[in-house]
């Protein structure tokens, strides 16, 4: 296999500059965010920094470029000021990132904050629908969620439901967070291969873009997001080892979103790799 690995980066510096860093931690592609993961500003970049990004982009090789939108954005909102706020991010950000070249951009799909899941679904297929206009050569990826408190997303049917519903499904594909479905109830540890078996059968395989490698600080089935470490969680090494592996899996991007600085993300990556034998 030819591992598509690297990290969640900081864009404080510059796209260009970030992508240079992800170099020096001998990782080959990046995630970044759209815009300010906590608020909602963003920056412009200049055309040169474009270039400069793209260079380094093409000169090492780097695999699928995956955007982030904000937490901030919650497409199931009943509230008006909030889902007003998450149309105009997510519709602004697809065409940002589209124009950048990025390959796909990632969301959390939303809390229904106590209006049900199905209305809060409906909320977030109308969300997308006014953002994608289906001319666009960006792939918009529904995460896998962990099911915390009025979290849309844990099942594989509720991200099916969002899909099936939009405008433009051809545009729409999954991120799979390992961290996020162990915490869900999909034991990716003891049967990986059934959980795959499943995913094919509900959302059909072929819709996986991405996958977000983040042990679990929290047990199986908790419904808590907490990242930790590759091998430092409840899903450990091995098993991670084993998506990495698996052949339905292998030659898709990873992206860690593990609590390390460039420093520490640089040893997982190397720890990663040297356990794969690459």
């Amino acid at each position: 296999m030819t591992l598509t690995m690297g990290t969640h980066m900081s864009i404080a510096d510059g796209i260009a500059k970030t992508a240079e860093n992800v170099v020096k931690m001998e990782a080959n592609t990046m995630q970044i965010f759209s815009r300010n993961p906590r608020g909602s500003g963003y920056r412009n970049y200049s055309p040169q920094e474009v270039e400069r990004f793209w260079r380094t982009k093409e000169e090492n090789n780097f695999g699928p470029l995956l955007a982030h939108a904000p937490y901030t954005m919650n497409l199931a909102s009943p509230r008006q000021a909030t889902y007003e706020f998450a149309c105009m991010v997510i519709k602004e950000d697809i065409a940002r990132m589209d124009a950048l070249g990025m390959e796909a951009i990632v969301f959390h799909p939303g809390s229904h904050t106590g209006i049900g899941a199905e209305a809060g679904i409906q909320n977030i297929i109308a969300g997308l629908n006014q953002a994608i206009t289906g001319k666009e050569r960006i792939m918009v990826l529904l995460e896998t969620m962990s099911g915390k408190g009025t979290e849309i997303g844990a099942s594989f049917e509720e991200l099916k439901a969002i899909r099936d519903g939009a405008a433009h499904p051809e545009r729409i594909g999954i991120c799979l967070d390992t961290c996020h479905v162990f915490s869900a109830g999909y034991d990716i540890v003891h049967d990986l291969e059934g959980v795959l078996e499943e995913f094919d059968r509900v959302l059909g395989i072929g819709l996986l873009r991405a996958i977000h490698l983040n042990d679990s600080l929290m047990p199986f089935g908790s419904h808590k997001d907490r990242h930790a470490t590759i091998g430092d969680g409840e899903i450990g090494m091995e098993a991670l080892l084993g998506v990495l592996r698996h052949p339905l899996l292998k030659e898709l991007p990873f992206y860690l979103e593990t609590p390390l600085d460039d420093v520490g993300h640089k040893e997982e990556i190397r720890r990663i790799k040297e356990r794969l034998g690459q």
